[in-house]
């Protein structure tokens, strides 16, 4: 989930769907209250806008960055060196001026993300949010999103999505899939894990019948 932060509402809308059609949902905000607040989601990048109503973006981008290390580009009018000096050192990781060509912002966003997975990420098991298709799954605050709307699964039902989500591609079988959320030794004849995928699919697929994420593996088990 990518977060842009500005308070030109044309530029919001150029840039999220310049985002979306390089294949990443987008969260957004109009100011730099709201954005602090929305920073809280942990989005995996952030642009923000230094000249913003209430709040600037120097302002905003210091105190997300007394919590959060996700990667964030200041975008700003002003082109002046002290100006950059200042993003830069409130603790942003790149700064683009206006205008700027949409191309040239993406590939940025590019390279800040594959710097990030590189050298604070690692891998894969150590993500706290993590994105399927339309599937968002936020590890820190255990919520879910499908596409905007946010999905509520109970505890056992955000165990099982997330511990799947984590070995994408990975067949799991049931007993697996039952030890490592139960904590306890699997009873063949259990069909809790089974019950569970199913209220599971319930929430978060389009049709419950035609998953397009739980999928069934006949005979082994489950996978994402």
């Amino acid at each position: 989930m990518k977060f842009v932060i500005d308070d030109e509402k044309d530029l919001v809308k150029l840039l999220g769907k310049k985002i979306k059609d390089n294949g990443h949902e987008v969260l957004v905000a109009f100011d730099g209250e709201e954005g602090i607040e929305k920073s809280k989601l942990n989005p995996d990048l952030i642009l923000l806008d230094i000249m913003m109503p209430q709040i600037d973006g120097i302002d905003a981008c210091m105190r997300i960055r007394k919590d959060k290390n996700m990667p964030i580009i200041m975008i700003s009018a002003k082109s002046e060196d002290m100006d950059k000096i200042h993003g830069l050192t409130a603790g942003a990781d790149d700064y683009i001026t206006k205008p700027f060509n949409p191309l040239e912002l993406i590939a940025r966003v590019k390279a800040q993300l594959r710097r990030y997975d590189k050298y604070n990420i690692g891998n894969n098991n150590s993500k706290v949010i993590i994105e399927i298709g339309d599937l968002t799954i936020n590890t820190d605050t255990r919520q879910v999103w499908v596409g905007e709307k946010e999905v509520r699964l109970t505890p056992k039902e955000f165990d099982i999505l997330e511990l799947l989500a984590r070995n994408k591609g990975i067949v799991l079988s049931i007993r697996k899939i039952y030890e490592e959320v139960w904590k306890e030794e699997f009873f063949k004849a259990d069909n809790t894990v089974t019950v569970h995928i199913t209220n599971l699919r319930e929430k978060i697929e389009a049709d419950s019948k035609a998953p397009v994420y739980i999928k069934t593996i006949w005979g082994a088990g489950y996978k994402i």
